[in-house]
């Protein structure tokens, strides 16, 4: 089984080659989407061996660093794709867990609030509960029985990226990957992964750190869609 592991990256020139390192020892294939990194993460980058690398020349969000990925992982044709940030929220010693989980799954995706961890820190109460509130209302919606909708901790399988057509380019992708999974038909399981907010002052940018704007937006996100269309992503969505 050929698996690739991607890791988006904007401005993370204090975790990346640490990240980089214990993801090497799970996953050889590696690509980082260096996504208009300013702070000296892509010279990091240059010193790293054997690396797959896509550089954005500006800040395109995170759902189009994901979306480079996907494309990358379709075009040279990994079995599966494993998906990871790296600003040290996942544990890449996880991996294998994934990998292990998605024999009879297309999407494996980690929860935060699956089950409990000895290392679990607190989630910023706003970014809980909006995420508690959204998941509520995609399971509402269709009938994925979620507990996490925005863990960006995932496997796919090629099958299940053939069949996914992203076009959101900001925080909201994952709604729009939940409703097309779910039209698809796609076989979904979740596993618990710790939830670790190593800076829990970290903040999205722009108006996406109003709790309230940033709702309305994932509302708007899962109504386009439903509609197949595409939501402009309000504020700096990288």
């Amino acid at each position: 089984m050929r698996v690739l592991t991607a890791i988006p990256v904007y401005n993370e020139a204090k975790h990346v080659r640490d990240v980089l390192a214990e993801v090497r020892r799970y996953s050889p294939d590696l690509l980082v989407v260096n996504d208009g990194s300013t702070d000296g993460t892509a010279e990091l980058l240059d010193r790293e061996p054997d690396l797959h690398r896509i550089d954005h020349a500006t800040n395109g969000g995170y759902g189009a660093a994901l979306i480079s990925a996907f494309d990358f992982a379709r075009c040279r044709d990994f079995d599966v794709l494993v998906t990871m940030d790296c600003d040290g929220q996942h544990e890449p010693s996880r991996i294998p867990v994934l990998l292990e989980s998605i024999h009879d799954a297309d999407i494996v995706s980690g929860s935060r609030y699956f089950r409990d961890f000895r290392q679990d820190t607190p989630a910023p109460t706003d970014r809980r509960f909006i995420n508690a509130m959204i998941t509520r209302e995609i399971n509402a919606r269709y009938g994925l029985n979620l507990t996490d909708a925005f863990c960006g901790f995932k496997a796919y399988r090629r099958e299940a990226l053939a069949k996914l057509h992203i076009t959101e380019r900001g925080w909201g992708m994952p709604l729009q990957l939940w409703v097309q999974a779910a039209r698809a038909g796609l076989r979904v399981k979740e596993i618990g992964v710790p939830r670790l907010y190593l800076d829990p002052n970290r903040a999205f940018g722009g108006v996406m750190n109003d709790p309230e704007q940033r709702l309305a937006y994932y509302r708007d996100v899962l109504a386009a869609a439903e509609r197949g269309a595409r939501v402009a992503c309000p504020g700096a969505c990288g």
